[in-house]
């Protein structure tokens, strides 16, 4: 439940951070294609930074400033990756481009662009230092019923998704 309840509290978060960029520049506040408060690729690029970090920071014997470049150099490119591939797939099972970075100086096609791999290093060094030692002060205070409910309503948000299809492909 320990890894779950992150995913679910990091997908939210990412949520909460999408809809507020998009109030402060006045777009049309939307973050991702689900239908509730989560935004699922933020759970899983956090799980992503905490499971390399983790294991970096414990094979790495080097002074904390090489072991910390070479840990942020390791999550942007696997951060960048996973931003690559959701894009990827959610284009070809929706039709839909829910991000494009063309626009973006040091881009590479419309998934990557240098700009944003570094906004995922420091939001990994937020995370690292600053929101998951936060976290780990309530996580296990999280009933098991509470997050049995949470994957139900995150597996009927999903089933959701891919029944109403031709809705997303029209957004």
């Amino acid at each position: 439940m320990y890894f779950i309840n992150y995913f679910f509290i990091y997908s939210f978060f990412g949520y909460i951070v999408e809809i507020l960029y998009d109030f402060f520049r006045g777009a049309k506040l939307k973050s991702g294609i689900l239908k509730g408060p989560v935004t699922p690729i933020y759970g899983f690029g956090s799980l992503l930074i905490l499971f390399i970090s983790d294991y970096l920071f414990k094979i790495l014997n080097l002074n904390f400033f090489w072991e910390l470049i070479i840990v942020l150099f390791v999550i942007a490119f696997s951060l960048t990756f996973l931003e690559f591939i959701g894009g990827i797939l959610i284009e070809k099972i929706f039709h839909k481009t829910f991000w494009n970075y063309s626009n973006f100086k040091f881009h590479i096609g419309k998934y990557i662009a240098l700009e944003v791999s570094l906004v995922w290093m420091l939001g990994a060094i937020l995370i690292i230092y600053i929101v998951n030692p936060l976290i780990n002060k309530f996580i296990y205070l999280i009933p098991n019923f509470v997050t049995y409910i949470l994957i139900l309503l995150f597996i009927l948000d999903f089933i959701n998704l891919f029944l109403n299809k031709k809705k997303i492909n029209k957004i």
